[in-house]
């Protein structure tokens, strides 16, 4: 092999004498590996530069200029070019590792909720320069096949309980910052853990935007929910219908409650939560509706508007009941969902602002993965055993029903088949 002979420059010696590694160290750092180079370029050839000889290999084709950003800075080299073989194949491997793990640890601060500013001065730090936007973005695309696959894994066919919410965010697209809604379907399995389904962008809360949404959970798999919690959106209500016929559906009490108060003096607030509070705890239905009553009573002559909306929503807000009384504190409401948007906005916090649906997809899509994660780790939810003797009773319940009804037309039959003189076997 070629020796490998470093010249160092007055200067160079002077500041080491003077003022020790600091500052000197990136430049020998350069120089050395600069060097390196060429003795390896020699070595390819087999010959040095402008050297004609009949032993040569190889001949030089100018140079590349690349980067490096290492713990001690960045730094400059200048990359001979062969034209049969390539200089440093082999000789970057540990870097391009380390490069990983940089492109790793960036992506992690994004998702983690570290904006890019910060991001921007740890880098400066830990490696003497920063990184850019844009960079940030290049090096996050590594996220972009995790949350593909995430985003198409089979779904089992039946989830018990199901819940639904759009949240919107702010994405920059063809030089303006419109709102986008992100959609997101959480599910309780037949093990009693949550995960999330699936989650889509859309340029609006809108009906035919459900019926997308719901079509792509079904086309991996999902067949059907029994139970399905969300707000009283229009559109999500229509979808629901139309895409799992035969669900319970459950209005959402906290944003009920909210939706009451809109329609009261506030002085009146405290008296109508606490009506809607004894609805909600009821021990039966049959109850509910007589503390409903009641209440709609008392709010006629003083918030007619709210009477008619508690009067017309009841069976909305109360479905809950037909699930046993250890289920319907989780499923009365869409909390489990409006915790995971707070997890969202807390991270959307330090972007603000998306550059693309790519983008919200990335950061956000492994946000819900961690999460979808994080749920199937941890223990159970739900204890399911009591839901499924449930489901069961109600079955056997309506088998006996349906046989008596039967009878009870077979004989009807019979007695008028008698009464006309028809001869019964």
């Amino acid at each position: 092999m070629t020796q490998c002979n470093i010249t160092l420059s007055e200067k160079m010696v002077r500041d080491l004498f003077l003022h020790g590694c600091e500052g000197v160290m990136k430049d020998l750092m350069e120089l050395v590996l600069n060097q390196l180079l060429l003795s390896r370029a020699e070595d390819k050839c087999n010959a040095k530069p402008y050297e004609q000889t009949e032993e040569r290999k190889d001949y030089r084709n100018g140079v590349r200029e690349r980067s490096f950003v290492t713990r001690l800075g960045k730094i400059e080299l200048a990359v001979p070019r062969l034209r049969g073989q390539s200089v440093v194949e082999g000789l970057f491997e540990k870097y391009r590792r380390s490069e990983q793990a940089i492109i790793a640890g960036v992506a992690e601060m994004v998702v983690k909720g570290i904006s890019t500013r910060k991001v921007n001065a740890v880098a400066d730090v830990l490696f003497g320069t920063g990184i850019s936007k844009s960079q940030v973005s290049r090096m996050c695309a590594v996220l972009n096949p995790v949350v593909a696959e995430f985003r198409s894994r089979p779904l089992e066919k039946w989830y018990p309980f199901g819940l639904v919410d759009a949240i919107y965010l702010k994405v920059r697209e063809n030089e303006r910052v419109i709102s986008k809604a992100l959609y997101i379907a959480i599910g309780v399995n037949t093990l009693g853990r949550r995960e999330v389904l699936g989650f889509m962008m859309s340029k609006g809360e809108t009906e035919a935007a459900y019926v997308e949404f719901f079509k792509s959970l079904k086309a991996r798999g999902l067949e059907r929910f029994d139970f399905l919690t969300s707000d009283n959106h229009e559109g999500l209500r229509a979808a629901i219908q139309k895409e799992f016929l035969g669900v319970t559906w459950q209005r959402c009490q906290t944003h009920f409650t909210k939706n009451m108060l809109d329609k009261v003096p506030k002085k009146m607030w405290h008296d109508v939560k606490a009506l809607l509070y004894d609805i909600y705890t009821a021990p039966t239905k049959e109850q509910a509706k007589e503390r409903a009553d009641e209440a709609v009573r008392q709010l006629s002559a003083y918030a007619p508007k709210a009477a008619a909306l508690l009067d017309d929503s009841f069976d909305d807000i109360t479905a809950v009941f037909s699930l046993p009384v250890k289920y319907r504190q989780k499923m009365r409401t869409s909390n489990m969902i409006e915790r995971l948007n707070g997890e969202i906005r807390r991270r959307d916090s330090a972007i603000r602002i998306y550059p693309s649906d790519d983008s919200v997809m990335r950061i956000l899509g492994t946000v819900l993965l961690e999460q979808s994660e994080a749920w199937c780790a941890d223990r159970v939810y739900v204890d399911m055993k009591e839901y499924f003797l449930h489901k069961e009773s109600a079955k056997t319940s309506t088998t006996v029903y349906r046989a008596q009804s039967e009878t009870e037309s077979s004989d009807g039959e019979v007695a008028v088949n008698n009464e006309k003189g028809v001869r019964v076997a």
